[in-house]
């Protein structure tokens, strides 16, 4: 849903009662994830018929009752129907860092039931979750989740078919506007999973194989607002649809947003 979107006056999260107002914010690629990116995410998985498994992890003395046992670390698991993608809820289970941001959903897939992971992508959190979403429903409509595609150009055409730029410096990368949001394909960071026998010499001196990588930096030498890490043999097509979410003009609908970027955001209130 689209709506106009202006910064007449100051943006104020709640009402005289207290209670949280609702506004259509944009653009959507500085408008955080609402402090709901693990329940957009989770209804969206839900409604494609993804199973969820929630294991817990605790500490109970022996005459403690039950509801007193101490809950250590817990990790949520979404299964797709035919068993071949995942989708992990991290940040309550001591996740890894990307850009100095905690992990909070990685997102798996395989050829086969029997085999491991052939790659895989990782969210921070202030990702839009509505791109989370978009990039989860092109998951699911893939009838083979792990067979490559092999037209990078695809995500470049994405996010400049919005507005955004492509970057000079760099054959394949683009940024937004106002150069705070980059897409851009190349190092894969440390860490990150994936089949391609060439990710394991990355720690060796040997270059590694390249992947797509996307980032929100408010400042130069600011923190950064989120990260994404799609490792190398992620199909193109699917980072094209979370290319193409990210960069939406399409307004969202937001009751918080990220102190970092709030002055750069245009917004009206809902209803």
């Amino acid at each position: 849903m689209e709506a106009p979107l202006y910064s007449g006056f100051p943006f104020d999260p709640s009402d005289s009662t207290g209670a949280q107002r609702a506004y259509w914010v944009g653009p959507r690629h500085l408008a955080g994830d609402d402090g709901r990116l693990y329940d957009t995410v989770a209804d969206v998985l839900g409604g494609l018929g993804w199973t969820s498994l929630t294991i817990v992890r605790g500490r109970q003395e022996p005459d403690e009752e039950p509801e007193d046992r101490q809950v250590i670390r817990s990790t949520v698991l979404h299964i797709s129907p035919d068993s071949l993608c995942w989708a992990q809820w991290m940040l309550a289970d001591e996740p890894f860092h990307l850009g100095d941001l905690p992990i909070a959903w990685q997102v798996s897939a395989r050829t086969d039931t029997s085999g491991p992971a052939e790659w895989a992508v990782y969210f921070t959190p202030d990702v839009p979750g509505e791109a989370v979403a978009d990039f989860l429903v092109a998951l699911d409509a893939r009838p083979h989740p792990a067979v490559p595609h092999v037209r990078p150009e695809l995500v470049l055409d994405a996010v400049t078919a919005h507005g955004w730029l492509r970057d000079v410096d760099q054959s394949a990368g683009a940024t937004d506007p106002t150069f705070i949001s980059h897409v851009s394909l190349g190092e894969v960071p440390p860490l990150i999973q994936d089949a391609d026998p060439r990710a394991l010499t990355a720690g060796s001196g040997e270059p590694g194989p390249d992947g797509w990588q996307a980032w929100a930096q408010p400042a130069p030498g600011a923190p950064c607002l989120w990260a994404v890490s799609f490792s190398a043999s992620v199909p193109h097509d699917l980072v094209a649809a979370f290319a193409a979410s990210l960069s939406s003009t399409a307004a969202v609908l937001r009751r918080v947003v990220p102190e970092a970027t709030r002055e750069r955001l245009l917004w009206t209130p809902a209803g």
